[in-house]
């Protein structure tokens, strides 16, 4: 029996495509508010990691030692740090070893397992986040909050706090 062709897409629009494939399926809204939340995260990350160019320490970097603040003893297993941030397990692996090198953090072993890697924030890493943590938080004061009011601000926090929540309750 010979294979069943595949449609050809040559000449479509393959957003314009995607976009009448969910009108039909009934999820125009949820596709076009998903565009909108991805866009406007895509161009203010853009932003962000601009003004870290001139910045001591990377986004990335940030991101790390921002996470490490939010927990008790500033420490966390690696694995539990890579939940918490934008980058791959790999690639943490290898950001945390430059930034261990640098100062900023430095690894443990888990007492309560030895085959755990705990990362904990140092003096040194906690007095460069609170310092970048200042810029950062006057350029989302700027980017953010010039664009928005507060009540919209308060809005679209408890909207992307009940968007997060609810992914461990929706199936795959």
């Amino acid at each position: 029996m010979a294979p069943t062709a595949r449609p050809s897409l040559a000449g479509l629009d393959p957003t314009r495509t995607n976009r009448r494939w969910a009108m039909e399926r009934g999820q125009k809204q949820a596709v076009q508010a998903w565009e909108a939340l991805f866009r406007s995260q895509v161009t203010l990350l853009r932003r962000f990691k601009a003004n870290f160019r001139t910045a001591e320490i990377s986004l990335s970097e940030y991101d790390v030692l921002y996470n490490l603040t939010l927990f008790p003893g500033a420490r966390l297993r690696l694995n539990e740090l890579n939940e918490h941030i934008l980058l791959a397990q790999p690639s943490l692996s290898r950001l945390i070893e430059r930034m261990e090198a640098d100062g900023l953090v430095r690894r443990e072993r888990d007492p309560a397992d030895g085959r755990g890697t705990l990362v904990v924030l140092t003096e040194h890493g906690l007095v460069v986040q609170r310092r970048v943590g200042r810029a950062h938080a006057d350029a989302i004061a700027a980017y953010v909050g010039g664009a928005l009011n507060e009540e919209e601000l308060r809005v679209l926090e408890r909207l992307c706090n009940k968007l997060r929540a609810a992914q461990s309750t929706i199936a795959n």
